[in-house]
């Protein structure tokens, strides 16, 4: 029988339920990193809180800078049986209060250094007790005090984390509920798979279904690694207490274990690991994210950057023009170069992927600049298109390497032997920035522009950290391509010019990952940029053909260029494996994994794309779109054999 939960509606569910919440990581490790001692007598991690509550402030601050708006009180072994065998049993109420204010205190900090209006929570963290066959009445003498201490002090949820015992978790949920005007509780066990990844010690539906019946709001799991977790929301999705609605999901796995890669044994679950999962997961329909062991704030600003660049957009704005002016039409756009007249004209298309330079090496420069020029006398492709600080690290503009391409070559944008497509990101730049690279663009010549969203600037650990804007997301920029500049009007709706006719020309263009996660909110931004005005679009690569068929009502109503991929080795197939929105079938690692040599591999990958680019044409697909060829001279190949 389900038992009715007392809990209160709280700000705390209506925030998960508004989209994902990013938490913090861990407490003890980073504790153990600040102090170089482990939670012992004489030195209790949780007696912290009352005699050192500067150093868990400085975690909790360390953690709102990095983009936690949930903060994990320190109070995780802070329960009657665990204290006592720390030597502390009578500071149970103390701590846990402490825990508490705190948390509190360090939100109070940040708000007022930062001016943020953002809604901070603070998660009363209870861990399990050692004795994991507790009756329920023992369950009750060892925790009532600290969630009595937890809840009066104001905790907007408690955090059971780290239990092992399904049977302990629910009877600790008994006993909340117990209290009026308990709080909502998140349960998290450590479900575990077994070496073979076959079994699981705990069936996670069996977990999820018995705390929903407890009166738990959010299930997940935590203290485990990042695999087992994905397992976990992956077979989460069966569970009828969250397909119906009753819990949310919850995820904060581990910074991993070591394995052997190469001659070197390493973990490859780094901060920019963790972000690319903080996004798989809330695709998944995971509302609560964080961290566990080793998770530090570094792990939680990649995971935040990455969740912002999921959530952009959040601008929204209706132009209020003084004159209604019918935006740039195709005809005109026939005019920006050959790409923008194929794609009118119905005919195929070709673009060929660019990654600008990285450093001041003449060399590299000059040898992208020479490849441009053959490239267009070849006839082989009608485009380039430059990509903006790809992966997140920064490059040269596109636009730069537009101009010192002309420069060099001696074109202008009336005489381009290819048509020069910057990809243009809302990443680095806020609302007026990106209206005035733009206009800057339409100066320039540059008449035909790629939105996309973009990736969250990552670096390596040297590198000063920098901010995501994500004042609006590729659909965003879309309509205000479409519907203000090239309708002679600014972001504000005031007039581009005092001529006739102050209207951008700008061919407008756009990604679509047909192996999103996510795939229906993918076609819904499909639809949106379609109506917002896109004029084609390119998707990442398609690997497997079938998961192209989806777009197949859109075909007659957008140009659409398949994305193909140049694998170069094994290693770089799985590396490209694990971006999300990219899969690579069984068959492509296995033949690529059929050839020892990397030369070999390098060129079973060439005749993979091959084949592709051929199909691609032979579907009567709008063009093609060959992405990150490592060696661009290779290009020259694959769209000759593919012609």
């Amino acid at each position: 029988m389900q038992v009715q939960s007392s809990q209160r509606m709280s700000d705390f569910l209506e925030r998960l339920k508004a989209g994902p919440l990013l938490t913090d990581g861990a407490m003890g490790s980073y504790v153990f990193e600040l102090t170089g001692r482990l939670s012992e007598p004489n030195h209790v991690y949780e007696a912290l809180n009352v005699h050192n509550p500067s150093i868990i402030r400085g975690v909790h601050l360390a953690n709102l800078y990095a983009g936690a708006r949930a903060i994990t009180t320190n109070t995780f072994d802070a329960n009657l049986e665990n204290l006592e065998r720390l030597g502390v049993r009578g500071h149970v109420e103390e701590f846990n209060r402490a825990g508490v204010r705190v948390a509190r205190e360090a939100i109070a900090e940040f708000t007022r250094e930062t001016a943020s209006t953002e809604q901070c929570f603070v998660l009363g963290s209870i861990g399990p007790s050692y004795e994991l066959g507790e009756t329920p009445g023992e369950v009750r003498e060892n925790y009532s005090d600290q969630v009595a201490a937890l809840i009066s002090e104001g905790a907007d949820a408690l955090l059971l984390e780290t239990f092992t015992s399904l049977e302990q978790a629910e009877s600790l949920l008994g006993l909340i509920q117990s209290f009026p005007g308990a709080p909502p509780v998140i349960v998290h066990m450590v479900v575990g798979l077994s070496g073979d990844g076959a079994h699981w010690h705990q069936d996670p539906r069996e977990f999820i279904e018995r705390v929903a019946d407890a009166g738990a709001s959010v299930v997940g799991v935590n203290c485990c690694g990042p695999w087992e977790a994905t397992a976990f929301v992956d077979a989460a999705q069966d569970a009828d207490a969250v397909k119906s609605g009753r819990v949310l999901l919850s995820a904060m796995p581990n910074a991993g274990g070591f394995e052997r890669i190469g001659h070197r044994y390493m973990s490859r679950v780094n901060p920019d690991f963790m972000g690319r999962l903080a996004r798989t997961f809330s695709e998944r329909g995971v509302r609560l994210l964080g961290g566990c062991c080793e998770v530090h704030p570094e792990y939680i600003r990649e995971m935040h950057n990455y969740l912002r660049g999921r959530q952009a957009g959040a601008i929204h704005f209706d132009s209020l023009p003084l004159k209604t002016v019918p935006p740039t039409g195709d005809e005109e756009k026939k005019e920006n170069g050959p790409f923008s007249r194929k794609i009118k004209e119905g005919r195929f298309a070709v673009s060929l992927e660019m990654v600008p330079p990285r450093g001041t090496g003449p060399t590299t420069l000059q040898d992208k600049v020479d490849f441009i020029r053959d490239l267009a006398a070849s006839g082989l492709a009608d485009a380039i298109d430059i990509t903006d600080g790809s992966r997140g690290i920064p490059l040269m503009p596109p636009a730069d390497l537009i101009s010192i391409t002309r420069h060099r070559l001696g074109w202008s944008d009336t005489t381009d032997g290819l048509e020069l497509i910057p990809h243009f990101t809302s990443r680095d730049l806020n609302l007026m920035g990106m209206q005035s690279r733009l206009i800057g663009y339409h100066a320039l010549g540059i008449r035909n522009v790629l939105f996309i969203t973009g990736d969250p600037p990552k670096m390596s650990p040297t590198y000063p950290r920098s901010t995501a804007v994500f004042d609006l997301d590729s659909v965003g920029m879309i309509r205000a391509a479409h519907f203000n500049l090239n309708s002679g009007v600014d972001l504000g709706g005031q007039p581009l010019g005092r001529q006739e006719d102050p209207r951008t020309r700008f061919t407008i263009g756009s990604g679509f990952e047909p192996e999103a996660l996510n795939l229906e909110n993918e076609i819904d931004k499909l639809r949106r940029k379609i109506e917002g005005g896109a004029d084609y679009i390119m998707t990442q690569p398609a690997f497997r053909p079938q998961v192209l068929d989806i777009l197949q009502p859109f075909r007659s109503q957008v140009p659409i260029l398949v994305g193909v991929m140049v694998l170069t080795s094994l290693d770089h197939a799985q590396r490209i494996g694990e971006v999300p929105g990219v899969v690579i079938p069984q068959y492509v690692y296995d033949r690529l994994g059929s050839y020892d040599r990397v030369e070999d591999q390098a060129k079973a990958g060439h005749e993979i794309a091959v084949q592709q680019a051929c199909r691609v044409k032979e579907e009567g697909w709008s063009g093609l779109y060959l992405m990150s060829p490592a060696r661009y001279r290779q290009a020259f190949d694959i769209l000759k054999e593919a012609s």
